[in-house]
């Protein structure tokens, strides 16, 4: 047991912090979440649009809803903000065009 008056900390065994993905590929260490969900976005939103699957359009604005809270304020906000008010209109289209509740893709229709 170590008396009360005696410091355990070693000065000279302090290593100092670097961050882990300094030696990876991705050097800018920029998260590529929102890229990733902006892109997926607008894709589930031009099906809904085009397939008229309201499924996709809701997907799509979850997506762009993710892409939007994960974008940095150095972002393009012009086009994170466009893809958020594609899938809006996706699904106010999708609903506009057919106002029955959405089933589900896997769900048998009657």
């Amino acid at each position: 047991m170590i008396p009360g008056n005696v410091d355990p900390r070693r000065p000279d065994k302090v290593q100092r912090y670097k961050p882990a993905n300094s030696g990876s590929s991705n050097t800018s260490g920029e998260d590529l979440t929102p890229d990733y969900m902006n892109i997926l976005g607008m894709i589930f939103s031009m099906c809904g649009l085009m397939m008229r699957l309201k499924w996709c359009a809701w997907v799509a604005l979850y997506c762009s809803c993710i892409s939007f809270a994960n974008s940095r304020l150095l972002d393009d906000t012009k086009q994170i903000l466009s893809s958020f008010m594609l899938s809006i209109s996706a699904v106010v289209m999708s609903y506009l065009q057919n106002p029955q509740p959405m089933t589900p893709p896997w769900a048998s229709s009657p």
